[in-house]
């Protein structure tokens, strides 16, 4: 299907009996309310849930859309949407309060597509990172509300600049080649960021979340990892350097799917600015030092992106509608892009499932592992793969498979425990034994498993 004929399919598909929405802005205890009206009028598909507290201890609320909420089913990818990072960037707020509304009046209404996505995806909607900067945004409004008036969290400090700076680790680990994923966090590392940023570490551990965004405003761009250069750049001497990561054509895929589901993102002119497809490399638009996407790749199993969504940090309430139908089908094919690459079941000869596996795809040096169950997500373009399954203690085994344009392709692996070999040991009669007996007794060295001369 033609590029530009997909978003168009969609948003028909969308169109059936498409919801009335109220667009508002929404003060906290506003969007508490809207959280929790969408919870009641979809309880069998929904639950709400705190990640922690904000710094004058404001809920950071989630809410989830599954068939089973509160409970990981195996196979069934884990998705998080982030709004609201910086205080005063509204728009993906009040986005992801009309996602919420929509997937739930949508699944009411038995839209096939809606409730295949809610069957088949366990969804995570946080509209607000930053509440306590949001309340400060929101005192001045939209028409007299400066640059960075309400960015930072109460304490002062910018959320995108304070997550651990694994990328420093990653780029001195590649250089020794060492680990390429799960980059070990520092040892101080709680006592350097804030409650907000804490409390988003610990949510990403506990779920083996696989695609991701975080919503922004300023610009209007997809930007895809990493946001930070090796040698590090400052956007204000507008010296840029392009810097992939090993699944860089996969994220242009990713960035690209919103960008041309959006409805003037791909058209690359906007807010005076120029990306081609409406997507960007962030180091290329300016180095970025411990954000919380390149964080998400280096720590977790989760690819995420950075979706830039309004010229206007803080849009006017009659531009909301607008900005909601710009949206619409890009915030629904993104979650779509979950399903695709491969996925499975790693387990061991009594097929109990073997957590924290790790999954290798030849030719891309960026791993992932299995979930507490057993099951592994890994997003791969279309094409023919080599794929290694290897735990601790088992023998690792590797498959080839090919990956379509569809869903997922389903790649199991049983692996079999390694066989400890036990040392020979003499006897200890007092009888020596012949060269000849002891070539009979003790394995030959070229045959030993793992050793080299």
């Amino acid at each position: 299907m033609a590029r530009w004929l997909r978003p168009l399919v969609g948003a028909l598909l969308l169109l059936e009996g498409a919801a009335a929405l109220s667009f508002l802005h929404h003060r906290y205890e506003e969007l508490v309310q809207a959280l929790f009206r969408v919870q009641s009028q979809c309880p069998y598909v929904t639950r709400i849930y705190s990640i922690g507290r904000s710094v004058e201890g404001r809920h950071l609320y989630v809410l989830e859309f599954s068939d089973h909420p509160g409970i990981h089913e195996p196979l069934e990818p884990e998705f998080k949407y982030v709004g609201n990072m910086h205080g005063n960037e509204v728009l993906g707020r009040e986005l992801l309060l009309q996602l919420s509304e929509f997937l739930c009046e949508e699944y009411r209404r038995g839209n096939e597509r809606i409730t295949r996505l809610i069957h088949d995806t366990r969804i995570h909607i946080m509209p607000s990172m930053n509440p306590d900067g949001y309340e400060v945004a929101a005192k001045q409004g939209p028409d007299s509300n400066g640059y960075l008036t309400g960015r930072n969290n109460a304490n002062g400090v910018d959320l995108n600049r304070n997550f651990p700076d694994l990328n420093t680790l990653m780029y001195y680990s590649r250089d020794i080649s060492g680990p390429n994923h799960h980059i070990p966090l520092p040892d101080n590392w709680k006592s350097q960021v804030e409650p907000e940023t804490l409390a988003v570490i610990q949510w990403i551990s506990s779920y083996n979340f696989v695609l991701s965004a975080n919503l922004h405003g300023g610009a209007v761009v997809a930007n895809y990892p990493y946001d930070k250069s090796q040698d590090q750049r400052f956007r204000s001497h507008r010296r840029t350097v392009n810097t992939p990561t090993p699944d860089d054509k996969l994220f242009q895929k990713l960035a690209k799917t919103y960008s041309y589901a959006h409805s003037w993102m791909h058209r690359g002119w906007n807010c005076g600015d120029y990306f081609a497809d409406g997507i960007t490399n962030g180091a290329s638009w300016y180095s970025l030092s411990k954000g919380m996407q390149d964080f998400n790749y280096l720590y977790t199993n989760c690819f995420e992106i950075t979706l830039e969504l309004s010229c206007n940090k803080f849009p006017p309430e009659e531009d909301l509608e607008r900005q909601w139908m710009a949206n619409r089908e890009a915030l629904v094919a993104f979650i779509e892009e979950v399903h695709q690459g491969i996925k499975g079941m790693v387990s061991d000869e009594n097929n109990n499932g073997i957590a924290g596996a790790v999954i290798s795809v030849q030719g891309i040096s960026h791993d992932i592992t299995s979930g507490d169950m057993g099951d592994y997500f890994r997003l791969l373009l279309p094409g023919t793969y080599t794929v290694t399954a290897s735990a601790e203690g088992y023998q690792p085994l590797t498959v080839t498979t090919t990956v379509g344009p569809a869903a997922p392709s389903l790649v199991h692996f049983q692996l079999k425990q390694e066989v400890v070999r036990k040392p020979v040991e003499r006897k200890a009669s007092g009888t020596r034994m012949n060269n000849k007996a002891l070539q009979k007794k003790v394995v030959p060295r070229a045959t030993r498993r793992g050793t080299q001369r």
